[in-house]
């Protein structure tokens, strides 16, 4: 059974960094796709950054994070981190850690088969 743990969420004012990070296990197929989904309270879930695993040849960060936020994977931890910097209020929301049984990474929520329980980021102004 797969299963997605995040951490490292928290409130930060802005201009201010917070890491994300999220840890797989369970996998039986290698190299699947992982994804940072954010929600903001009354809106729809967002895809802001995501990655292949096994070598990451494949890389996406949504525009409006762009300059801003890193993302990255540690293939011997099975871990995949985002690196959030210059954070700004509209940053605020639920961030989710999501992961595909294949190598595919798709745009939608409903591309994703496995979900974490998320992890709050708040910044204020």
């Amino acid at each position: 059974q797969v299963q997605l743990v995040e951490s490292g969420g928290g409130s930060v004012q802005a201009g201010g960094s917070l890491r994300l990070s999220c840890a797989a296990s369970g996998y039986t197929s290698s190299s699947p796709c992982m994804a940072w989904f954010r929600q903001a309270l009354g809106k729809e879930r967002e895809r802001v950054a995501a990655i292949t695993t096994g070598g990451g040849d494949y890389m996406y960060l949504t525009d409006s994070v762009k300059g801003r936020f890193t993302i990255s994977q540690d293939n011997a931890k099975n871990t995949m981190n985002l690196q959030m910097n210059s954070l700004q209020p509209e940053d605020t929301g639920m961030y989710y850690c999501a992961a595909t049984r294949y190598r595919y990474c798709g745009s939608w929520p409903s591309d994703y088969n496995y979900w974490g329980q998320g992890t709050q980021v708040t910044v204020s102004s």
